[in-house]
């Protein structure tokens, strides 16, 4: 059996799907800034921002529609295509207008893309080595979070607004043609959602055998999204320059955790990465209510990149280990729905909160939702014999008892 994981086709759809998220992230904070310098009010600045998710969430209801009639690739070539026209499309209809129709249709495309990026992913990958190798995958997405934010300010800053959309488009492009470079298995490709597999809409949204790590998702959800949304505030309200130091040491834990906890997941089994994590990320949620300094920023930022690290990998592989491979779009597109739900209905809520508690008072909502996803799953473990068997046999006191 084949275990390599550092294979031609698995680098190049990793640098691939990095290249997508890092054109959408350029645009993340510039593009409200487009839309006000062009007559956009609060509203229609708040719509341009959050109905990107709900047209992503949207088009996953068709994944298994998409895979009968085109197959993966083609789906995610789709997806990718779309999303560079939207990319320059934001350049040359300008109107607000415009741009929330444009913000629609781009949530299909990266919708898509995003979808068989990690479907096909998880297929090429080595089922021995799916936990390492889904978060290495990620960190690609996770360094293009980081930096092109910050890319696109300094692009408007010293260029101008059109270069920093040429740029987005030019990544759309290079992540399309490397995707060719990736000469994934023709069964891989050609695999088909048979018709006893075929499910409901709402089977896409959530696929059946993934409900109870779905579940999970959304509540992880909420505390990753406040982060990203609301850190820079909560920074503002406890007079501490640099927020963005948070980011970048949150993103180097990020980093030094993949490829730990991918391997822990491995040959142990997702329990000891999840219960760890969902620990760890609860210790930096709470510790972000005490935040009064830099140094305490800091600190929690080290215990949200690590926690994040271990959890966001964990849950995406677990939902698809749980079913077989022609579900695995289905899988796929069920983690990024319950992901964008937790994160988009999350900040919501949680910046309603703000305003009667704070920012800094907010996150003990925030770090609330953690605590009732790590009680969950601790009777989800207590309660499940088989995991309970797992567990027990993966313990390392059993290889002292051996010899």
């Amino acid at each position: 059996m084949n275990t390599k994981l550092w294979t031609k086709n698995f680098i190049f759809l990793l640098f691939s799907n990095a290249l997508l998220f890092a054109g959408f992230h350029i645009l993340l904070p510039t593009l409200p800034v487009y839309a006000a310098q062009n007559g956009g009010d609060g509203t229609q600045i708040g719509i341009i921002s959050g109905i990107f998710g709900f047209s992503a969430i949207f088009i996953r209801f068709f994944t298994d529609m998409g895979i009968r009639k085109l197959g993966k690739r083609r789906c995610l070539l789709v997806g990718i295509v779309i999303s560079f026209v939207c990319a320059a499309g934001y350049a040359i209809f300008s109107s607000v207008n415009d741009m929330i129709a444009i913000r629609v249709i781009h949530g299909f495309g990266f919708g898509l893309a995003t979808t068989f990026y990690a479907t096909i992913a998880s297929d090429i990958v080595p089922h021995s080595r799916r936990g390492e190798g889904m978060g290495y995958f990620g960190l690609g997405t996770t360094v293009a979070m980081a930096l092109a934010p910050a890319v696109g300010v300094w692009l408007v800053k010293d260029y101008g607004f059109t270069t920093m959309f040429v740029f987005a488009a030019i990544s759309q492009v290079i992540a399309l043609l490397w995707t060719f470079f990736c000469s994934v298995p023709q069964a891989v490709l050609n695999e088909q959602v048979t018709k006893e597999e075929q499910s409901s809409l709402l089977s896409n949204f959530i696929e059946k055998k993934t409900r109870f790590p779905a579940f999970l998702t959304m509540l992880f959800g909420v505390g990753y999204g406040s982060v990203i949304a609301f850190i820079a505030l909560l920074a503002q309200e406890a007079h501490i320059d640099n927020p963005g130091y948070f980011y970048l040491v949150g993103t180097l834990c990020i980093i030094l955790s993949r490829g730990i906890s991918g391997r822990l997941f491995d040959k142990k089994g997702y329990v000891w990465v999840i219960l760890p994590g969902a620990i760890i990320l609860l210790s930096g949620l709470f510790m972000l209510t005490k935040t009064s300094s830099l140094t305490m920023l800091l600190e929690a930022a080290v215990l949200y990149g690590f926690g994040v690290g271990m959890i966001h990998p964990a849950l995406q592989t677990w939902m698809l280990n749980l079913v077989q491979a022609s579900r695995r779009g289905a899988a796929s597109a069920t983690f990024y729905n319950m992901l964008d739900v937790g994160t988009s209905v999350g900040t919501i809520i949680l910046g309603s909160v703000a305003e009667k508690t704070g920012f800094i008072g907010m996150y003990i909502y925030s770090a609330g939702a953690m605590g009732i996803f790590l009680l969950i799953f601790v009777l989800h473990v207590l309660f499940n014999e088989k995991i309970k068997r797992e567990v027990e046999l993966s313990r390392p006191i059993r290889k002292v008892q051996g010899l």
